[in-house]
């Protein structure tokens, strides 16, 4: 995640949830405004700004501080820690919302399969294989070969 000053997001829609200015955010946490600023220029906060370039931190916003909290105080991860831990999470994130179009996927094909019969189509599909020898049978019969003695003359 690049560092420095991070891009300011668009204002808050109207109607869009409850947002929260810096002071009511830094004194409900028990933190420091800089602290939260901090956060910002680390790119581990990104609240949204007003016309007038004052933060506004929505109900996300206080999610993942809440987060950025715990990891911090509670487990003793530095800011580096918790920046990797919070990708680790989108990640996570973004490959069960793939996992979860991928398993709607295969249970619309399935779905559309059991349609059309497609039992009827693998049976179709398959290779018959020869018949394997079995103990009772010589192997010889199978392979149409006479079977040579090991140790004798013939």
């Amino acid at each position: 995640m690049k560092r420095g000053r991070a891009r300011t997001s668009a204002p808050p829609e109207p109607g869009a949830g409850r947002f929260y200015m810096i002071s009511v955010v830094s004194k409900a946490y028990g933190i420091h405004p800089q602290t939260l600023r901090l956060y910002e220029r680390e790119g581990l906060l990104k609240p949204s700004r007003t016309d007038g370039n004052t933060r506004l931190y929505s109900e996300a916003d206080l999610k993942q501080l809440e987060v950025i909290l715990n990891l911090t105080r509670e487990l003793g991860v530095n800011l580096a820690g918790v920046e990797i831990v919070l990708n680790m999470r989108r990640k996570m994130e973004q490959v069960q919302g793939e996992v979860g179009e991928f398993v709607g996927w295969v249970r619309q094909e399935l779905a559309r399969a059991a349609q059309e019969g497609w039992q009827e189509r693998l049976q179709q599909a398959l290779v018959r294989l020869p018949k394997a020898p079995t103990s009772a049978e010589p192997l010889e019969a199978v392979a149409g070969e006479p079977r040579t003695p090991q140790g004798g003359a013939e």
